[in-house]
């Protein structure tokens, strides 16, 4: 059987948090995702506590499970890796961490959490290319990439010295995917109206936040995003 790190997959990648989902449970998100066939689950929250993302994790880890897709769709933790430790300790399966510029470095979080786990990593924003072309990536699976647009779920994105937010072009999205030796997942504000360009850059996949779980109707926001990444990526292909 294959590892989460060997079975990835980034092309429909769901970050949430209890700040994002407009009161409703983060369960019930990710339960609607997981209907919609996305294939990534991050949990991620500035505000929660340790003892609150546990449970968030669980929560995550049984819909995931009740969805038959323990072994296909990965669950994350943003940032702290004392919490997957713990969750894992406790019994919960999580897949693994993404983490920042400014968080425990990737490899520190392979040390700890094994050769199966999977780790992503955000890539800088400035000097995106070469960056990503010059890191070491023998400790990561992946790098998330962007703001596509402005978006208010990441106000801490990189800026310019202007103090300007720094976002991304499908041009320079294509030359990163090229440019990559690992997967890249872009999200950043994605819309379904980006997902025909995005698809034809050749990144991995595309992570939203508002767009599903701050959605009227989290499962058919989800569903229209896959399906319209699948019929994008078939026709490039």
């Amino acid at each position: 059987m294959k590892t989460m790190r060997e079975a990835l997959d980034i092309s429909a990648y769901l970050v949430v948090g209890p700040e994002n989902t407009q009161g409703r449970p983060v369960r019930d998100i990710v339960r609607a995702a997981l209907r919609a066939e996305f294939t990534c689950v991050q949990i991620r929250s500035k505000e929660a506590s340790a003892r609150e993302m546990i449970d968030l994790l669980r929560g995550a880890a049984e819909e995931i499970a009740a969805a038959g897709a323990s072994e296909r769709v990965a669950l994350l933790a943003d940032d702290r890796l004392d919490v997957v430790l713990a969750a894992r300790n406790l019994g919960v399966k999580v897949d693994g961490v993404h983490v920042g510029q400014s968080d425990i470095p990737p490899e520190i979080c392979r040390a700890y959490l094994g050769q199966a786990a999977v780790v992503g990593l955000s890539a800088r924003t400035d000097e995106l290319i070469s960056y990503v072309r010059d890191t070491d990536t023998g400790a990561i699976d992946y790098f998330g990439a962007g703001p596509l647009h402005e978006t208010a779920t990441k106000p801490d994105c990189g800026r310019d010295a202007q103090g300007n937010i720094i976002t991304r072009s499908f041009a320079e999205l294509e030359e990163l995917a090229a440019s990559s030796p690992i997967p890249v997942v872009v999200g950043g504000g994605v819309k379904v109206s980006d997902i025909p360009n995005l698809a034809k850059t050749g990144v991995a996949g595309f992570f939203v936040v508002s767009a599903v779980a701050g959605a009227p109707d989290p499962e058919k926001a989800a569903a229209e995003l896959v399906a319209a990444w699948r019929k994008n990526r078939e026709h490039n292909s």
